[in-house]
């Protein structure tokens, strides 16, 4: 992972452990979605480009944020003009 829990749970000011599967899942959740964004494959190392980390730790913490009513749409648009620069013609 791109950024573990401890990182992400100081980001988004949890101290307590009751959510940490649920962070878990939305930091795979993020990657896989910088990935397709990002229009590379599952084991491609995310770590390479700074802005990747940003993004991730955007995304977590906007599903953390917005669990019940989530736009994904407006989250994927804001991801690729983060990610714009590095993201690949095609697949």
């Amino acid at each position: 992972m791109i950024v573990t829990l401890e990182e992400m749970k100081q980001y988004l000011r949890v101290d307590y452990e009751d959510d940490d599967q649920l962070i878990t899942g939305f930091i795979t959740t993020a990657e896989q979605l910088c990935r397709d964004v990002l229009r590379i494959d599952g084991e491609a190392d995310l770590s390479a480009d700074g802005k990747v980390k940003t993004a991730v730790m955007y995304a977590v913490a906007y599903f953390y944020e917005h669990r019940e009513e989530a736009d994904h749409h407006e989250l994927t648009l804001t991801l690729r003009s983060l990610l714009f620069g590095s993201r690949k013609e095609a697949f």
